[in-house]
């Protein structure tokens, strides 16, 4: 079971959490906990590391001495609700992520879990009490704390609940499950029974909020069920029938063409013009990206009114749009363009299906629909289950409503 933010923002909420936890037990499970810090407390964490400062030259950076300090926000949540299931009668032990232990590679802040080692786990669990753990956080084989990420006690559940060889991760946060398209957008958006791990996975990629990506990750490599549901469902009706359950293909009977709607309005789009029409130019200008850690999504090239010229254009997300540009602007020379220009107006609105693989038309049925409202496509990508395309951002919510009902997905 994991709990975020939301679920934990006080000491009521944990409260609700704890009885929840405690009615698991009761239906005769063993059960791991996973929480993240309280709502709003590691953006907290983060601006104090802010306001401490860079080190100084000559000294190493303070990227472990951040984590020590954004991974003490999973350390109380985790202390409080073992004291609260321990008041209610229930025994329960915490663990952080050193003490599990998570063993992590080096990457501070952005640390990727390597192995888990469950002794520990299983035998509280054998005892009879309730693991919860700190998510968020593991430690370097050379014992330093690390943490995964924004997201990370995501990714922290799913992999404990596969060390675990557990039955499901349950991930309760503040909705109650995977809807056909944010529901904020769309009042028809219908919740889904089931999804694919892929169909999660790329609508996780492509801007959905509801799962981390890497958690879906690991969810797919362990095929370990995932459950989403909503924290603020009352303790005897969290049943299986409640929340989406992300599983196999082969688990889910029925079988759409498209399963949602998927948007994100964190994009840029980059264009280059003038580019010289010979081999090589690309990999001059996505090796100098990736260098600068600059993750690129979708690409565009096309033939420029001058011989031998291409266009080029490719979005990156919002935040690194201006990195990006320093980046294109420094190799001008070498790469040859004429003129670089960045477009931080546009959104990326995909669908996403399975049924996309044996199913022709899919592709006309969203343009069509764009067509009609007068949405016009500048950039297009896909993939074997999703179609993706770059809109001018005011346009997204007509986008994401026009697609909702040209497939039907009001009608599941």
């Amino acid at each position: 079971m994991k709990f975020g933010g939301t679920s934990v923002a006080d000491l009521e909420r944990i409260r609700r959490v704890a009885r929840l936890v405690a009615a698991e037990r009761e239906r005769g499970h063993a059960v791991a906990v996973v929480v993240s810090a309280m709502a709003g407390k590691t953006n907290e964490l983060v601006a104090w590391t802010d306001g401490a400062g860079p080190a100084a030259p000559g000294l190493p950076a303070s990227d472990d001495e951040y984590d020590v300090v954004v991974a003490s926000g999973e350390q109380v949540t985790a202390g409080l609700l073992a004291m609260v299931l321990r008041n209610m009668g229930v025994m329960a032990k915490s663990f952080l992520g050193w003490q599990t232990p998570i063993l992590t590679d080096e990457a501070h802040g952005t640390a990727r879990i390597e192995d888990i080692v469950p002794d520990k786990l299983l035998a509280t669990l054998d005892a009879g009490e309730v693991a919860v753990l700190a998510g968020f956080q593991g430690v370097t084989p050379g014992g330093r704390i690390t943490t995964l990420g924004r997201g990370g006690s995501d990714t922290s559940a799913v992999a404990i609940a596969a060390a675990l060889q557990a039955i499901r991760c349950d991930i309760y946060t503040d909705v109650d499950g995977v809807y056909t398209t944010d529901p904020r957008i769309e009042s028809k958006a219908r919740r889904l029974a089931r999804i694919s791990y892929e169909e999660m996975l790329e609508m996780a990629s492509l801007g959905a909020k509801v799962l981390q990506t890497r958690s879906v990750e690991l969810a797919m490599a362990y095929r370990t069920p995932v459950r989403v549901l909503s924290s603020f469902v009352e303790p005897g009706e969290a049943q299986s029938d409640t929340g989406t359950i992300v599983c196999d293909e082969e688990d889910i009977m029925e079988k759409r063409i498209v399963s949602g709607v998927a948007f994100s309005r964190d994009e840029a789009k980059v264009t280059l013009f003038g580019l010289p029409d010979t081999p090589g130019v690309s990999s001059k200008i996505f090796s100098r990206l990736a260098d600068g850690n600059v993750n690129v999504d979708m690409i565009v090239q096309s033939k420029a009114r001058t011989s031998d010229t291409a266009n080029m254009a490719f979005t990156v997300g919002r935040r690194d749009a201006g990195r990006a540009l320093e980046i294109m602007r420094a190799g001008k020379s070498d790469i040859g363009f004429s003129e670089v220009t960045i477009d931080d107006d546009v959104a990326k609105v995909s669908v996403v299906g399975v049924g996309m693989r044996s199913h022709a038309g899919v592709a006309q049925t969203m343009f069509k629909a764009l067509a009609d409202k007068g949405v016009n496509i500048q950039v297009i990508s896909t993939s074997e289950i999703k179609i993706s395309v770059l809109i001018e951002a005011a346009y997204t919510e007509l986008a994401v409503r026009a697609l909702h009902q040209a497939y039907g997905l009001d009608q599941l």
